[in-house]
């Protein structure tokens, strides 16, 4: 993964969790330490959030 974006409400020099083109998440503190994450669970996990939400 080599793409990586912070989410639009973290400021620039917060620490925050960034997601990546391919698709895995990481920690801005860490970030050498990934976690892969099938498109799927990526998916479920986004509509989960959007029925929180809702």
């Amino acid at each position: 993964m080599s793409e990586w974006r912070k989410s639009s409400y973290s400021p620039e020099a917060s620490d925050c969790v960034e997601i990546g083109h391919g698709i895995g998440i990481r920690d801005s503190k860490a970030p050498a330490t990934r976690l892969p994450v099938s498109r799927q669970a990526w998916l479920a996990f986004l509509n989960l959030v959007k029925k929180t939400f809702e």
